[in-house]
């Protein structure tokens, strides 16, 4: 059964889904199905997980665009105060290998921080939506805390890229908000003072991975293993890469966590710098088709929440693939749409179904 270019748009609008940025998010994730059977082997069991996280993300999307904006605005301070006690009691009764990021019910594990990415900009565009912008001193002040709370809570697990992850979404809602010169002085200020006493909170590790970063060759083997081997799969992929399922250094077990946080040098060995150059513009269309939805907004809340959740998803972009070539430490940051994962893939979507939401509302504005 084959579908006209107008039937699909009537499914498109049934669903309240922009099919623009449907289209070129699903070219992503078949991408990344791709590179994640390469790199496993042909691991079928793998892409089954994979693809029943993918569904559930799907899902969580379409429903999420058929929610009105303005439910979002009424329960976004219901949905901020839940992820904090779930943080809470992710510092008591989470569970992990290396960090206790998980909590688990038995029939359901998941990250909370990971819902934080979304409920975090949720909270500040509402605080936002019926201030006067740019905002006051006072209003900067309840927003910064409002970042603060979870970050803290999500370093304490520890899972400090993720936090600076999440205050860096933060961040960005608040500069959509129209800050002035003097208080982006002030906060710039603040960052720099504060730097010498998160050093002092900082994990052995943490450390040992900010210093391998200003000089990664000297342990290649201990805490620069990681960045060594992801530019020895990238610089060995070349101008057109060594072929699908043809990289020696995912396929051999040298380049680690190659499902995940580096499913990019991976992918980067296999296609070389053509097939990157293609990846990563079609990230850059994803976010240029968000920020034309979020341009659009009739209103202050879904303009700066929807910018700030696709800007939020290329900040992730630009982080892993920035750790993976070395210019940004390790920290631990999925690639979206393409790393192996459930929690994470499953924020990505749902932002996207937010952004949907307020495509949807916008064409209901215009009628």
């Amino acid at each position: 059964m084959s579908y006209s270019s107008t039937e699909f748009s009537g499914l498109s609008a049934l669903f309240k889904i922009d099919l623009k940025l449907f289209v070129l998010v699903m070219l992503i994730v078949i991408i990344g199905l791709a590179t994640l059977f390469s790199v496993s082997g042909g691991d079928i069991n793998l892409i089954i997980k994979q693809l029943i996280r993918i569904a559930i993300g799907l899902t969580a999307m379409i429903l999420l665009a058929q929610i009105h904006p303005d439910n979002f605005r009424l329960f976004s301070p219901l949905l901020y105060f839940f992820g904090i006690i779930l943080l809470v009691l992710t510092i008591f009764f989470g569970v992990g290998k290396s960090a206790d990021r998980w909590l688990d019910f038995y029939i359901l594990r998941f990250q909370p921080s990971e819902l934080m990415k979304l409920f975090v900009p949720l909270m500040i565009a509402s605080f936002y939506s019926d201030k006067s912008l740019p905002p006051k001193l006072k209003n900067l002040s309840i927003a910064v805390i409002i970042i603060i709370v979870p970050a803290l809570l999500i370093a304490k697990q520890p899972d400090l890229g993720t936090a600076l992850l999440i205050t860096s979404s933060g961040v960005i809602a608040i500069f959509l908000s129209g800050i002035k010169l003097s208080h982006i002085f002030l906060g710039t200020g603040l960052v720099i003072g504060a730097i010498p006493l998160l050093w002092s909170f900082m994990y052995e590790y943490q450390k040992s991975r900010v210093l391998s970063f200003f000089s990664p060759n000297t342990d290649t083997l201990g805490s620069g293993y990681h960045l060594a081997q992801s530019k020895i799969s990238l610089g060995s992929g070349g101008l057109f890469g060594k072929g699908y399922m043809n990289g020696t250094q995912s396929q051999l077990d040298f380049l680690p966590e190659n499902h995940t946080d580096f499913i990019f040098s991976a992918f980067g060995e296999e296609f070389g710098f053509v097939g990157v150059v293609i990846l990563i513009s079609l990230y850059v269309l994803v976010a240029l088709r968000g920020m034309s939805i979020s341009i659009k907004a009739t209103d202050n809340f879904s303009r700066i929440l929807s910018a700030t959740l696709i800007l939020t998803i290329f900040l992730y972009v630009l982080v892993n693939v920035g750790m993976v070539v070395g210019i940004l430490p390790i920290v631990g940051a999925p690639l979206p749409f393409m790393s192996y994962g459930g929690t994470s893939m499953l924020t990505v979507f749902a932002a996207l179904g937010i952004i949907m939401s307020i495509k949807s509302h916008q064409r209901l504005m215009r009628k």
